[in-house]
This record gives C-alpha cells, sequence and structure tokens, in this order.
C-alpha cells in the first residue's frame, strides 16, 4: 500500500482575503439587484397617509411638477384589482395639473412616470375626508380602493400655457352664450363646462 503525501497548504495572503471578501460582497450585490429587477412590479412605495403605489410597468422620464401637465386614465376597483369598478375616467383621459388631483393623487405623483402603468391603493377614509359613505356606495369606509392608473404623458413645464388656454376656450364659450341670449356681463367661465373630470370621490356607482 502506497503512502500518501500531504501537501502543505501555505495560508492566503492578507491581500488575497480582501479581495476574495471583496469580490462575495459584490456577488451578493448582484444578486440582490437581480431579485430586485425579476421582482420589480411587485415593488410598493408606500406614504405616511396610508396611500401606496405598486408599479406594473415601469415608466420613463422624471416625475411630475406643480408647473408640468399629466394626462391619464384611471380606474376604480373595490380592495382589489379584480374587485367591482365603482369610478374611472371614461371615454377621455383626465388632463390637467398637479393641484387639480385628488390629494391622494397628487401624493403618489411622485413614484409615477410617463408610459408607466401602476395601481394606487388608497383607503376609503383619505377620499372620504371625514364625511360618510353615501348610501349608494358600493364599498364601505373601511375598505381600500385598489386605482389602476396609466400614465400617459407628462408635459414638462406647460402648466401656465395650459391654464391660459383654459382661460382662452372658457372665456371663448362665455362670448358666445352671451351672443345666444346668455346673462349678459357674467363672470367669464360661468356655466363653462368643467375641464376634463377626476373626481376626488369615486362614483358610488360602477358599471
Amino acid at each position: 500500500m502506497s503512502a500518501v503525501t500531504a501537501v502543505p497548504l501555505r495560508p492566503l495572503a492578507r491581500g488575497s482575503v480582501l479581495k476574495l471578501w471583496i469580490a462575495l460582497a459584490l456577488m451578493a450585490a448582484a444578486a440582490a439587484g437581480l431579485a430586485w429587477w425579476g421582482t420589480g412590479w411587485m415593488q410598493v412605495v408606500s406614504y405616511p397617509s396610508g396611500v401606496r403605489v405598486q408599479t406594473l410597468r415601469a415608466g420613463h422620464g422624471a416625475a411630475m411638477t406643480p408647473a408640468d401637465v399629466v394626462a391619464l386614465r384611471f380606474q376604480v376597483h373595490v380592495n382589489a384589482v379584480d374587485g367591482p369598478v365603482v369610478g374611472d375616467s371614461g371615454a377621455e383621459p383626465f388632463v390637467g395639473t398637479l393641484p387639480e388631483l385628488p390629494a391622494w393623487m397628487a401624493e403618489a405623483m411622485p413614484a409615477m412616470r410617463a408610459r408607466g402603468r401602476y395601481v394606487v391603493w388608497v383607503p376609503v377614509r383619505n377620499i372620504l375626508n371625514g364625511q360618510p359613505v353615501p348610501p349608494t356606495a358600493r364599498f364601505t369606509a373601511n375598505d381600500t380602493l385598489a386605482v389602476e392608473t396609466q400614465i400617459l404623458q407628462i408635459d414638462p413645464g406647460q402648466a401656465s400655457a395650459y391654464q391660459a388656454r383654459r382661460m382662452q376656450q372658457m372665456m371663448q364659450q362665455q362670448q358666445m352664450m352671451q351672443q345666444q341670449g346668455g346673462l349678459p356681463g357674467a363672470m367669464p367661465g360661468a356655466g363653462a363646462p368643467p375641464p376634463a373630470p377626476m373626481p376626488a370621490r369615486p362614483q358610488s356607482g360602477g358599471r
């Protein structure tokens, strides 16, 4: 039987040990990054008010500011994205500025980008502001609304121009009303239709 010759193992130099630990740390960071990327659609941004934003498809560009104009579509469900529909943006998308959005949607906008799709989870109590739930509503004060939101476009720096166009349109409509026998001397915009609606309170009736 032949003898086994033991080969002495040389200890690693200090520099080699440090390089090994750095390599392991980089591998761990890369694995965590891949895991986050693979589950990016599951990531949720939470706000102190209870509003949460879940990304379904990440958008691009910068977050909306008060100087910008946004075009978006939304559909409101009760407690889940496959729950009953209790409100939506209708045939035309909502177009407006940040101050024109409901407080809960304005709060969620920093987490959303153009061309992205999101679910904004908002407790009903945030929408009611202390008011009772309408008797015909299909949700309760303890429910959470899942607002599917698609950010179609964000036009940076266009808020002032947008407001000016709206004012011009309302004045033109007022002039037309006066020519058709409306009340003379009425304030500009009186009787003019409102901008594309995004109600602060979801509709109580479903489709």
